[in-house]
């Protein structure tokens, strides 16, 4: 003879619910990436600088254009003033991160090229 089984017993004990989320104590706060996005628009710059420096050297030195890779440098720079912005609006460590990468990026772009 079998047992007959309740809906009840399908119900896990109330020790396997999840409880309340408890908000990681090591993640940066609000304030920190905001703070972080800001401090990249100055990286922002300062790339942007560099990254016109190496396409103006490019031109005085080489054939006098611009290439694909310097153009690729400058919406990298462009890419990653739309990060920074996102970043302030909605502070995600990725928007952070992508706006620093593509802030790097630019100089490197514009010196392959």
């Amino acid at each position: 003879m079998t047992t007959p089984t309740t809906p009840a017993a399908d119900l896990p004990a109330p020790t396997d619910l999840p409880g309340p989320t408890v908000p990681d104590p090591t993640a940066p706060n609000t304030r920190a990436l905001r703070v972080l996005a800001l401090c990249g628009f100055l990286l922002l710059a300062g790339c942007l600088v560099l990254t016109a420096v190496l396409g103006l050297v490019d031109a005085v030195e080489g054939d006098g254009v611009g290439g694909g890779l310097l153009t690729a440098g400058l919406w990298s720079l462009a890419l990653g003033a739309a990060a920074g912005t996102a970043a302030l609006a909605v502070p995600r460590r990725a928007l952070v991160a992508a706006q620093y990468a593509l802030a790097f990026a630019a100089p490197v772009l514009a010196a392959l090229d």
